[in-house]
């Protein structure tokens, strides 16, 4: 009898589901082979491990996430789209039942695990192209900010700094899952981005 084909996307989708609930290690090809409905042969013939798959899986999450953030920070005054963007961010830690949390910080927390169960240099080398793509975007709406008189400071530390924060929200979000205390964060931070320069004041 031949294993039962199956959708590549969907299966994607499901695998990182259980990644994202559970974490590579804690996940295995039998887990994601029953809930796509699949023999676990087939998974590791069209991916040839459970790293692979994960990776495979992580690109197609990081391409949605990526599109959701250009989308957000399109449009609006430079506050408003800063406000989108970590909405978006922190609605992605609190997604699912329970929240499942940032999957590029719980992905980053298990490189180079012992006995070969964690990730490798490829997902490190994913992990940070992601979280570049989304540096470049925060940077890019912040000079478009700065071309229009909203902002005053350097575009790139400022993304820098953006992006760190909402590094520590992860952490954050992990240990107290308190989400009013996120948003507390995430508005100061742009507080702090956007008030005027107190030298260039005086």
């Amino acid at each position: 009898m031949r294993p039962r084909e199956f959708d590549h996307d969907d299966l994607l989708r499901i695998a990182f589901d259980q990644f994202w609930r559970n974490g590579v290690r804690g996940t295995s090809l039998s887990d994601v082979a029953r809930d796509a409905g699949v023999q676990r042969g087939s998974l590791y013939n069209a991916f040839g491990s459970k790293e692979a798959l994960f990776l495979q899986a992580y690109e197609r999450y990081a391409g949605d996430y990526v599109g959701s953030i250009q989308k957000v920070l399109g449009s609006g005054t430079l506050r408003k789209r800063l406000a989108a963007f970590f909405d978006l961010t922190i609605k992605n830690f609190r997604s699912g039942s329970p929240p499942r949390g940032c999957p590029t910080t719980r992905g980053l927390m298990e490189l180079g695990s012992v006995e070969g169960e964690g990730l490798d240099e490829g997902a490190r080398q994913a992990f940070a192209a992601m979280v570049t793509r989304i540096t470049a975007l925060v940077r890019d709406t912040l000079s478009a900010g700065a071309e229009r008189g909203e902002f005053s400071g350097d575009p790139e530390i400022a993304a820098l700094h953006i992006i760190t924060v909402t590094r520590g929200l992860a952490v954050l979000e992990r240990a107290y899952g308190d989400e009013a205390e996120l948003r507390k964060i995430a508005a100061h931070t742009i507080d702090l981005t956007l008030r005027k320069d107190v030298a260039k004041s005086r």
